[in-house]
């Protein structure tokens, strides 16, 4: 539970929270079309998600390759 507490204060998280916070509020308020807003938000989010899922990903690939080494010993 801390260290997902932790990785939710990380900065990335931070600075993608922000950036939706305002663009939302600038399409609220006319700053910015929808349009506009959901190009930045998807490339975002896009991003966001993506990152983490190769995080993920070489973390499974590292346990697997520990694993082996295990095994093989």
């Amino acid at each position: 539970m801390k260290k997902r507490l932790a990785n939710l204060l990380a900065v990335k998280s931070i600075v993608t929270i922000v950036l939706t916070c305002v663009f939302a509020y600038l399409t609220c308020t006319g700053g910015v079309t929808a349009e506009q807003f959901l190009t930045v938000f998807t490339v975002v989010i896009a991003f966001y998600f993506g990152t983490q899922a190769e995080k993920r990903q070489q973390a499974a690939v590292s346990e697997s390759d520990t694993q082996q080494t295990d095994q093989a010993a």
